[in-house]
Parts: C-alpha cells; structure tokens; sequence
C-alpha cells in the first residue's frame, strides 16, 4: 500500500488542501457535509496501484481556505477549486467522484470545466442541473407550512445558532448525524416529523458503540479537521444556493456528455426528502451518456464508508466502461 501525501493546490486567494496515494491517472474525490478528505480512505487504499487517487478538503474544511463570505461557496466557486487540483496534479484531466454535497461539485465541475473531467460519477446526490429557483424556498415550502423541521432551512435560519450548536462538541455532532442518515440509525433519522422549531441535534441518537464502519479515530479526525476553521465554511455552502439560482441557475444546456454514473445506499434518507419522490430516479435525466446507477443493499447516506466492497465494485464497474 503506497503512502499518502499532502499537497497544497492554489486557486487565485484560496487553498486547497489535498491527500494523495498511488501513481497514475488521476481520480479526484470530492467529500460532502460534514465530512472530509478521509471519507475515502477506502478508495484510496483500493484504486492507488494503479490510478494517482486524491481527496481534497472541500473549501472550509481542513487545512482549506476557509472563508466567511458565503459568496465565497457558491457551486461554481467551489467547481473552479476542483478544476485548480486536476491542473494541478493530473496533468489537465482528471476521473472525478463526489459524494453528498461533493456529487453537485463534481457534477458541475464536469458541466463548468468539461475538458478537464473525462468521466464522473456521484454517490447519494444524483446530477440535477441547478435551476433560477432558490431550493431554499422550495424547502421551506415543502417542510415550515408544515410546521416540520428540515435541517437545510435551519442552517440559513439560524446563522451563527446552528454553528453553536453543532460546534459545541463537533465529535458528538458527527457520530450523532452520521448514525442518524446510515442504514444503522432506523430510529433516529435525519428527517423526520420533529417541529420547525427544533435544533439540529433535537432527538438525534449518539450511539454507544458507533456502528463499525467508522472507528472512533475516523471522526476524531473529521472532528479535528472541522474545528481548524469552524463550522461556518460547512454551513455557508447550504447557505449560498440562492446564489447558484442567480448565477449557475441562468446558464443554458445543463446536460453532462462525459460517461456518467451513479451510486447510492438503499435507506439513504435523501431519497425520502420529498414524499411521494425518489430522487435517485433522476439520476439519468440529464447525463447524455449515463452509464447506470448502483443501489448498494443496506446502506446508508455515508455509502463509500459503510458499504466500501460494493461502492469499490461498483465503481470498478463504472471504470471497465471507460
């Protein structure tokens, strides 16, 4: 097993703070909230002898540029560091993977800077091109008129409160929101019909032991690389979608035409966001060469860490096709 390296890519004024292992094409990983470069270790470790595998802290994670500006986390800000990484260390092109928040990254970055992504693939957030309409509003549409909570809404709602809340004890925060969206946390979930005026954490569950896929190391280490900067980066990227509505929302053709696919955990929360919607069903509608979406039994949001033989399986798929 060949050893990781950091590396510190620049993007005009910003960092990106980047860990790389193996040799060969480069495979880019885009981490999702709140997570870090180490959600893939997993990959890492299977895909560095024979591709240069690297997984950045996304901008205000780690030892990233960590801005307060929300301007500063709109999906094309964030898009222009990834494209900063693969000019960097994959010599102008790169295979790239994003999970959660990390998919819309690389789905866009594959949109906004397609000679530079020969082939993308997104886990448990399929690729729907941003529209003119804030989904923040939708959200609250969907959830407040129902006097139901919905932690999107109340990452904007409560600027500064929820970076209190989740930052009072960041371990404590993780392993209660990576239980509460995993195939172990049935009885906590992540949505759920708890009041609008609830706190994030409200009837969220710390599990004692924590569910195998992650040891009390793997968090710690998120933990620490969260609390270098704060949680205000973090939260600042749900923040910013009314941004992409203005800016990334009024670009024309938002189709894909690099090979495609998708992965996902079959009790993923997200696909219950929307009653009566199963939003892994779109993962095709806008890729033009989509190559099929794998839905991994039992698993959870967290699916690369939870399920790491079937993710590695299914992207090694994906990868035989290109």
């Amino acid at each position: 097993m060949s050893e990781r390296q950091i590396h510190n890519v620049s993007n005009g004024e910003y960092t990106v703070e980047v860990v790389t292992q193996g040799s060969g094409p480069l495979i880019l990983c885009i981490h999702g909230w709140p997570e870090l470069w180490s959600s893939w270790r997993h990959q890492m470790d299977h895909f560095s002898d024979r591709y240069t595998v690297a997984a950045l802290n996304v901008r205000g994670y780690g030892g990233s540029s960590n801005p307060a500006d929300i301007a500063a986390y709109t999906l094309i800000e964030l898009a222009s560091d990834a494209a900063a990484v693969i000019d960097e260390l994959g010599d102008g092109s790169a295979i790239v993977i994003g999970h959660d928040w990390g998919a819309p990254i690389a789905w866009n970055t594959a949109r906004l800077h397609p000679d530079k992504v020969s082939a993308v693939c997104g886990m448990s957030v399929p690729y729907l091109p941003v529209g003119p309409d804030n989904s923040l509003d939708m959200w609250r549409s969907v959830y407040t008129e129902q006097n139901k909570f919905f932690y999107q809404v109340y990452f904007d709602d409560n600027r500064g409160g929820a970076e209190a809340e989740l930052g009072a004890d960041t371990a404590k925060s993780l392993r209660m929101i990576y239980y509460s969206a995993s195939g172990d946390g049935s009885e906590a979930r992540l949505v759920s019909d708890k009041p609008a005026d609830a706190k994030m954490l409200d009837g969220l569950v710390d599990p004692d032991p924590f569910p195998a896929w992650a040891s009390q190391d793997d968090i710690q280490v998120v933990a620490d690389g969260i609390d270098q900067g704060g949680w205000h980066g973090p939260l600042n990227r749900y923040r910013a979608q009314p941004l992409d509505a203005s800016g990334l929302g009024q670009m024309p053709d938002g189709n894909l035409r690099q090979p495609a696919s998708f992965i996902g955990g079959e009790v993923d929360p997200v696909r219950s966001f929307m009653e009566g919607v199963d939003i892994f069903d779109f993962a095709p509608a806008a890729c033009d060469d989509f190559r099929g979406t794998t839905i991994v039994p039992g698993a959870g949001h967290w699916v690369q860490q939870e399920a790491p033989a079937e993710t590695n399986a299914a992207l090694e798929g994906f990868l035989e096709t290109l």
